[in-house]
Order: C-alpha cells, then structure tokens, then sequence
C-alpha cells in the first residue's frame, strides 16, 4: 500500500490545529502538529514532510521566518494560513518562498482543496525524477528539455533557464531582476519581457489570453495554473 503522505501543520490555535487535523486525517494524510515555529522546525528537520500548512503570527517566531528557514534547505510546497488579509502581506509571503495563501476563517473543504492541488503539482518543485510540470508543459531538469503535450519544444538556453525557474516555485512573482540573475544576464531589466516574449510564442501562449506565463503588473513574472 501506498505510504501516507504526511503534512505538518504550525499554528498555536488549538481548535484549528484540531479540526484541520482531524480534515487532513479524513482525507488519507498523516497530519503532524505544531504550536511553536520551533516545535515544527524539529519535525520538519525529524521527518519526511510532504507539505506545511503554516501560520504567520506564532508565539516565538515569524512564518515568515519559518518559511524563510525551510527554503533554505527544502522546496516543500508551503500554504500560509493567516488573519492577514491585506495584499501586501499575501505578496509578500508569496515572494518568501510560500505556495498558497489561506485567510482566516476559512472553509475546511476549501483548505483539503488547496492540499491536493500543491500536492499534485509537487509545489512546483523537482519531484526527484527531475521533471517539473504545469498543465501539459513538462521539463526535464536532467536532460534540459521541455515538451508540451508530448510534443518537443526548442528553447534557447535563457529561454529554458527562465521557464525552469518560474516552473520551480509555482505561485510566487519573480521581479525583472531575479530573473536576470537567473540567466544570468547583464542586461537591462526589459530585456525580460524580450524573453519572456519568444517563449511565450514557442510554448503557445497567447499573450492576450495566457494561461502558462502570467505578467504581475508593476512587480514580474508568475507561473499560471494552466
């Protein structure tokens, strides 16, 4: 039989560490809980974690920090969960390295939703085979090459190296910059758009309508859900 897959979950409310506990067990999950960001620091460095829900406002440190922590090491799918709700302090977790952002209150049925889909898509993370995929766009990280819906595509080495980099963390915004550090350009910033243009033409995405690469006005680059 397939193993459990096992989610740590940070949140120093009882009732929530409860009931999303008692939802991810419903739903086939081993459900790992922490009221202290070093509590769940020692399980994720313990255990094999599959995904982290975690909350922002804890008793000894940020999730901020935590999450800041974990991606140092790991690519573990992160899902916020926070009173928060003002688009800058969803923003900017999104850009410390979170997946998902969940505000309180929220439903547990929409929450067990939110699990599966950064489950299923790994976070956007390497898997360990080294392939990365959104939709029906798929990258081998060992070979270098990129297929959609089975079918080759040729992308030039900025190109791959822009595509790998939004498909590695699904959900953040990647700034002009960060990606021309990524290809490691000495370009100017729009220069990007340049790229992100031929790629968008080669993996068929319509630039009015795109479904892979999607433009953060005033901010970068995101990957979409396709």
């Amino acid at each position: 039989m397939k193993d459990k897959q096992t989610v740590l979950v940070v949140d120093d409310e009882p009732k929530i560490l409860s009931l999303v506990k008692s939802y991810l067990e419903m739903n086939g999950y081993t459900a790992l809980c922490a009221k202290t960001g070093g509590e769940g620091m020692a399980f994720f460095e313990g255990r094999k974690v599959s995904l982290i829900l975690l909350d922002l406002m804890l008793p000894d440190f940020s999730g901020e920090e935590f999450c800041k922590k974990v991606r140092r090491v790991s690519e573990v799918p992160i899902i916020m969960i926070t009173a928060k709700v003002e688009e800058a302090s969803i923003i900017h977790g999104l850009n410390i390295g979170a997946d998902d952002y969940v505000c309180k209150p929220f439903s547990p049925r929409q929450l067990m939703a939110r699990v599966q889909a950064a489950l299923r898509r790994g976070g956007g993370q390497d898997t360990g085979g080294g392939f990365l995929s959104c939709g029906d766009l798929l990258v081998d990280t060992n070979k270098r090459s990129v297929s959609r819906g089975g079918e080759p595509v040729a992308l030039t080495r900025d190109e791959y190296n822009i595509l790998a980099l939004l498909m590695s963390r699904q959900a953040k915004i990647f700034t002009r910059d960060e990606i021309l550090e990524a290809i490691q350009g000495d370009g100017f910033d729009r220069s990007v758009d340049s790229h992100i243009k031929r790629l968008r033409a080669k993996i068929g995405d319509d630039p009015r309508a795109p479904r892979y690469i999607l433009t953060v006005y005033g901010m970068g680059y995101r990957l979409g859900a396709a």
